[in-house]
């Protein structure tokens, strides 16, 4: 079993976010919304994972609108193709430039002894960015966390509706909450109208805590959600802790940043 990795240094600082530290507090706090707003008690929330210029805003609304968390579970999709098919973070240090952030060893450990498919695996996250993209945001919203990572590789519904339910039981034994996280884009290239319409299909399943519904929809219709199947299964683990709907927070897509509307990535940020 291949794990590695006890610091792993940012793959994408300089690229996605900026990479000098006072300049990424700046951004991140361009990004958020209103502090002072009621906060709303999440289960698991989806926030997408590009450049923050295209969605950080949308990140920035979701995780500044929810209760504080100190406990979190990152799930991404496998961009790379690299490592196990359910990759799960070995414990140490992820670094970005506002410092570094724990792997919570004691809900990796629970999540090893429940689930016999998820592998140790650093390299599926070595040069993965659907879960490093958060850690600012959090680092800055959300200051005090540990987490633990899954890379998952696979849309094989059976292995994603049994990872679900591995992560509902493990938040339960928690002594303390622990939020649920997917890293996902909506549709990409397509016009934004086109994007737009396919993007409400699968964000009704989501808002409606509908994990098998969403697999149908997305595979059926053919939409480029990236990261559908971690959404899956958090969906999974949503619906086993008693969550029955989900709200848009914000809806956009890369042409408002580049102005270009015939090819555009659809994000979405939604709190269930």
């Amino acid at each position: 079993m291949v794990k590695e990795m006890r610091t792993r240094e940012a793959a994408v600082a300089g690229r996605f976010y900026p990479g000098d530290a006072d300049t990424l507090r700046r951004v991140v706090a361009s990004l958020t919304g209103d502090l002072t707003a009621p906060k709303i008690s999440a289960t698991g929330i989806v926030v997408p994972h590009a450049g923050y210029v295209y969605s950080g805003k949308t990140v920035g609304s979701v995780i500044s609108c929810i209760q504080p968390a100190r406990r979190f579970v990152l799930l991404g999709p496998n961009h790379t193709g690299e490592g196990a098919a359910l990759a799960l973070a070995p414990e140490g240090k992820w670094c970005t430039p506002l410092g570094t952030v724990e792997v919570d060893g004691e809900m990796n450990r629970t999540l090893l002894a429940l689930d016999p498919d998820l592998a140790e695996d650093a390299r599926a996250h070595n040069r993965e960015h659907s879960v490093e993209v958060q850690l600012p945001f959090l680092q800055l919203l959300q200051p005090g966390f540990t987490f633990s990572a899954i890379c998952v590789g696979t849309s094989d519904y059976p292995a994603l509706e049994a990872l679900g339910h591995v992560l509902a039981r493990m938040v339960r034994s928690s002594s303390e909450p622990v939020l649920l996280v997917t890293s996902s884009d909506m549709t990409h290239y397509e016009s934004a109208d086109v994007a737009r319409s396919l993007d409400t299909l699968a964000i009704d399943r989501m808002t409606a805590v509908d994990p098998r519904g969403l697999h149908r929809t997305v595979t059926e219709r053919g939409i480029t959600m990236c990261g559908f199947a971690p959404a899956v299964s958090m969906l999974v683990a949503c619906r086993d802790l008693g969550a029955a709907s989900g709200r848009l927070i914000h809806y956009t897509n890369s042409g408002e940043a580049s102005g270009d509307y015939d090819q555009v990535v659809g994000y979405a940020g939604i709190v269930i």
